[in-house]
């Protein structure tokens, strides 16, 4: 069968709105979060990732960093494209294209965006229903940046940032098996993350125990 005559003019063909979503995650309480805001539906109060419709003569970066200060008060962040949803059902106020953006916040950098009563952290332990009926298919970009989490943290320390320095073995496990979801062999992550790793050439204080040795992260 012959192929349709492509047109010279790009309005011959339909165009879908295009979206920026960004899930920023963080460990909290020992769970992974994602950084949601506050939306209107109808009379009542909803949550969903941060996220805008991209403007005319606009980059997808700027976008995002535009999305993030005025809906979640976030700044000086470079959030990373994760995955473009095209599902022509996703959005029910007609054909929008996604392209989801993920960024790994330590829970510090969060402070002051989460004074707002517009922002909260959800934990995808705790509140699965509600990250469930997010809006949008934000449920799915969800569920794929925390898979991106967890495979940038399976052999790499703590690459987030989510710990001050410094900080012992033990506080960079706790911090990885929030991650990974479950319980990690001890000697197995020293093994493995120790040579990645700076040594201070301190001691911890040892007021939980015996002094454990402090440590940085590599460079390079």
């Amino acid at each position: 069968m012959k192929e349709p005559q492509e047109s010279s003019s790009l309005l011959a063909y339909p165009r879908p709105s295009v979206a920026v979503d960004t899930a920023v995650l963080t460990v909290l309480r020992g769970s992974i979060c994602v950084l949601l805001v506050s939306r209107r539906v109808g009379d009542s109060p909803g949550w969903a990732l941060p996220g805008t419709f991209l403007h005319e003569r606009e980059t997808l970066a700027q976008a995002v960093l535009r999305s993030l200060r005025e809906k979640a008060g976030v700044e000086g962040r470079v959030p990373v494209q994760l995955h473009v949803f095209d599902d022509p059902e996703r959005d029910d106020r007609g054909w929008v294209l996604s392209v989801a953006h993920v960024d790994a916040v330590p829970l510090r950098a969060l402070e002051s965006a989460l004074q707002s009563d517009a922002v909260r952290l959800a934990s995808i332990t705790e509140d699965r229903e509600l990250i469930a009926e997010l809006p949008y298919g934000h449920a799915e970009m969800v569920d794929k940046a925390v898979q991106w989490l967890r495979a940038a943290y399976l052999d790499t320390p703590d690459p987030g940032g989510f710990l001050d320095e410094p900080f012992t073995l033990k506080d960079l496990r706790t911090v990885h098996e929030a991650v990974a979801g479950q319980p990690l062999m001890r000697d197995t992550f020293r093994r493995q993350m120790e040579p990645k790793l700076v040594g201070t050439g301190l001691m911890s204080d040892g007021t939980r125990g015996r002094p454990s040795r402090l440590w940085r992260h590599g460079k390079g």
